[in-house]
């Protein structure tokens, strides 16, 4: 009777949230079912169904907020019956309002510093094991970033190959050149660069990522090295002739900052090539993504804000690229590669890691695709005369 009741009210509130929406055309029709009751709304068949398997469940629906809602979901309270996609298209459902949680995350760079506060959050993401990554990742490059698709049907595989192509060509990259890939993750433009002879310093700040790194080094001999080092406290002996980027600008929020940082690396007449994915706003991210995507004060691009330091830097603006398209086909292979490795994920490292990836990079590609997440490809050129 207790449970009964508890259904009874989650659909009463989600019904009255989901007419507003449906008001606006922007509604999916689903269901909600629990110990054998069931309830649909909108129109047609549902295109997803939300099955309770926990009593915390109810009480997690009836919060109507996404971050409790999406935390009863990695721990198993509920499941998702359908199109894991078109849940996402439904997420102002629910609600997103945690302001400490929001200010927290500008407060700890100021006590500890950024370079402490990095060490602690990037590795939160990216030290799950090297193989958990490589089971979604492209299996040439293994990049961590969105490829230049030239059509929508081709390998992700070919996509990347071209954006790597386009980050050497574009940053004027040769053999015997020193680069600075800031972030290494996987080693995509370690061993892209290495293995046409350019001389790659490869700087993570995931002990995961060094041992991956380190370990394809030796392995191909490249003419590379990787040091685990924040990009604020990197020192080398003689400047780079190019700097390459390949989404680690969401993890330096600080603009002008990181511009000054390139310069003080950059040789005269040098150039940075990055690429990101962005919002219109900075710091817009969902209280879900900040505690369990990526923690910190991280932020994707704000292609205007970034810019404008640009203007206000010695680097010349040399082109921007809108990748849009490309990274939610980037995203959207990513999670079908994902999801066909299902059961080995949920066996080697847990149900929850497995949805929370999920939700991440279906997120992302319905984001892409919606234009509620953007991306860019920026290049930027160092001036020779300057100093």
């Amino acid at each position: 009777m207790a449970m009964e009741q508890a259904f009874r009210g989650v659909v009463s509130k989600i019904r009255r949230r989901y007419g507003d929406m449906a008001a606006q055309g922007a509604a999916v029709p689903f269901a909600v079912r629990a110990n054998g009751s069931a309830e649909a709304f909108g129109d047609g068949e549902p295109a997803f169904t939300f099955v309770v398997r926990e009593p915390r469940a109810l009480d997690a629906l009836a919060t109507l907020d996404g971050l409790v809602v999406g935390e009863a979901y990695l721990a198993g309270a509920f499941d998702v019956e359908g199109d894991i996609e078109r849940v996402l298209e439904m997420r102002d459902l629910f609600s997103d309002r945690h302001p400490l949680l929001y200010a927290w995350r500008f407060v700890q760079p100021r006590l500890f510093g950024q370079v402490k506060s990095d060490e602690k959050w990037i590795p939160a993401h990216y030290d799950t094991e090297s193989d958990f990554f490589l089971r979604f990742l492209d299996t040439r490059h293994r990049a961590y970033s969105q490829g230049i698709y030239a059509r929508d049907d081709e390998p992700l595989e070919d996509a990347i190959t071209r954006k790597l192509d386009f980050a050497r060509d574009s940053a004027g990259i040769r053999p015997g050149d020193r680069v600075l890939d800031v972030g290494g993750g996987w080693g995509a433009f370690t061993e892209y660069g290495g293995k046409q002879d350019v001389r790659v310093t490869s700087l993570t700040i995931s002990p995961e990522s060094e041992r991956f790194l380190n370990g394809m080094i030796e392995r191909e001999r490249l003419p590379c090295e990787v040091r685990r080092e924040h990009l604020f406290a990197h020192q080398p002996a003689e400047k780079y002739d190019a700097i390459v980027v390949l989404g680690v600008t969401e993890h330096l929020p600080d603009y002008p900052g990181t511009l000054k940082k390139y310069r003080s690396l950059l040789k005269p007449g040098g150039k940075v090539y990055l690429d990101a994915s962005a919002c219109r706003r900075k710091y817009d991210l969902t209280a879900f993504v900040e505690r369990h995507i990526y923690p910190g004060n991280g932020s994707p691009m704000c292609l205007h804000d970034y810019l404008g330091a640009v203007a206000a830097s010695p680097f010349r603006l040399e082109g921007v690229f809108d990748d849009r398209h490309s990274y939610a086909l980037t995203a959207r292979e990513w999670a079908r590669r994902l999801d066909a490795h299902r059961d080995d994920v949920e066996r080697r490292w847990g149900k929850a890691l497995y949805r929370k990836f999920q939700l991440f990079l279906w997120g992302t590609a319905d984001g892409m695709a919606r234009d509620t997440l953007q991306a860019y490809r920026v290049v930027l050129g160092l001036p020779k005369a300057a100093a």
